[in-house]
């Protein structure tokens, strides 16, 4: 600790007249620099650092800089040792959210109703936060409606993914689905159903293999962005959409950067879905980017590589030939699912999803086309009339429908 006799006679609020003072009169002392990230940049702040450092073996002064953020100049990175603070474990949040409730208790003079399957979701979507962040979490989930429910959790999730400061690259989706939603598809619900308790169960458990993640390649309009919103809406979890245009920069190394900032805050979201939409058109590349959309690439294959976190990615693709061929190997992802035109069985669901929803008494059989040519309209993107005898556009004016169905059909493996 510092000795109170060493301490400047005339204290002063300049940073470059106190680290004066430091290096001149101060003795061994420990002298912490409190948010001092924004005089970093300056070159005469630097060199004082540097000075005091050098000079440890005779006046025995170490500095301490606090910051929730600091980028340690090249010449005094071999002069430092950086700490970061581990965020709170799996025990630490649930004992945090018990003495929330208890304290609740006390002051209400009554227990708190609290959901079993409720209070592991809330517990899993802490993680991440800070202590005093996530014990502001708790209260306002405990406090809006004095319990702990279903109910909570889409407000918990949108606090945590404002808290990590990240909406612009990732944002959070507040509808969701789940597969009473999604007509046919029954390979890939019962595909996903299988995973769910493995995924959610390798959150607090490092060292389990999680599940990757998964592509989704087919034609427009059959239903992939819907199915990406009900594996986060069935597995409980919240779901992200990573927006590229947000990501990509002028400035070159500037995009990999924010691709690797948006990365680490999904990870920091975790347990999560992360939704990649029309991921061909992102890091597909035209020969013009100068290579970024390669080194962007290469940046989120490393990541998916490295990644240990219950993260799920679910992308999803028009076209099978723009994406490269190291994306679609086997092991990157754990799946590539096709989602073809819909058969009778399954416009037949899809439509009957929409007579429940309307609540129309109609026979479905007076309302099913002859034709095979239709695509299968999620129930929650159909916003005009749909007649039977009707050629939907997308099976008229996509030529490459055809060349879809014959990769998925005759690809390897």
């Amino acid at each position: 600790m510092a000795d109170p006799r060493n301490a400047p006679d005339n204290p002063t609020l300049d940073p470059e007249d106190m680290l004066a003072a430091v290096l001149k009169n101060t003795r061994h002392s420990v002298i912490a620099l409190v948010d001092f990230h924004p005089y970093i940049g300056n070159p005469r702040i630097v060199r004082f650092l540097k000075e005091i450092a050098q000079n440890y073996e005779v006046n025995g002064n170490t500095l301490v800089l606090l910051s929730h953020a600091m980028e340690i100049p090249t010449e005094l990175k071999s002069l430092c040792a950086r700490y970061a603070l581990t965020l709170p474990d799996e025990h630490k949040l649930r004992q945090l959210v018990l003495d929330e409730a208890r304290i609740w208790s006390l002051k209400h003079k009554q227990k708190l109703k609290a959901d079993k399957e409720a209070l592991e979701l809330l517990i899993q979507n802490l993680r991440g936060l800070t202590l005093s962040d996530a014990t502001r979490l708790v209260r306002n989930a405990i406090n809006n409606d004095d319990a702990i429910t279903h109910s909570d959790i889409p407000a918990v999730q949108a606090a945590k993914v404002q808290l990590v400061g990240k909406e612009g690259m990732l944002s959070f989706e507040h509808e969701t689905a789940g597969f009473a939603d999604l007509g046919g598809l029954t390979r890939l619900k019962d595909w996903l159903q299988r995973r769910k308790q493995p995924f959610l169960a390798a959150s607090g458990q490092p060292g389990r293999d999680v599940p990757k993640g998964m592509l989704l390649l087919g034609v427009q309009g059959c239903g992939k962005s819907l199915a990406a919103k009900c594996v986060a809406g069935v597995w409980g979890v919240p779901l992200l959409r990573m927006d590229f245009a947000a990501l990509y920069n002028k400035y070159i190394g500037e995009t990999e950067k924010n691709m690797r900032e948006a990365l680490k805050a999904a990870q920091v979201l975790a347990p999560c879905v992360l939704w990649v939409d029309e991921i061909e058109k992102a890091i597909a590349g035209n020969g013009d980017d100068t290579g970024t959309s390669r080194r962007v690439l290469g940046t989120l294959l490393t990541w998916m590589a490295e990644n240990s976190a219950p993260v799920f990615i679910v992308a999803t693709a028009n076209d099978v030939q723009s994406l490269p061929p190291e994306l679609l190997r086997k092991g990157r992802l754990d799946e590539i699912f096709f989602v073809d035109l819909p058969d009778a069985a399954t416009r037949r669901d899809i439509l009957a999803l929409h007579l429940r929803k309307r609540a129309m008494p109609v026979e479905i059989s007076t309302w099913m086309p002859s034709s095979r040519r239709a695509t299968a309209t999620p129930a929650r993107n159909w916003s005009r009339p749909w007649y039977p005898h009707a050629t939907p556009p997308t099976a008229t004016s996509n030529r490459s429908v055809p060349r879809r169905c014959w990769w998925s059909y005759n690809r390897p493996g």
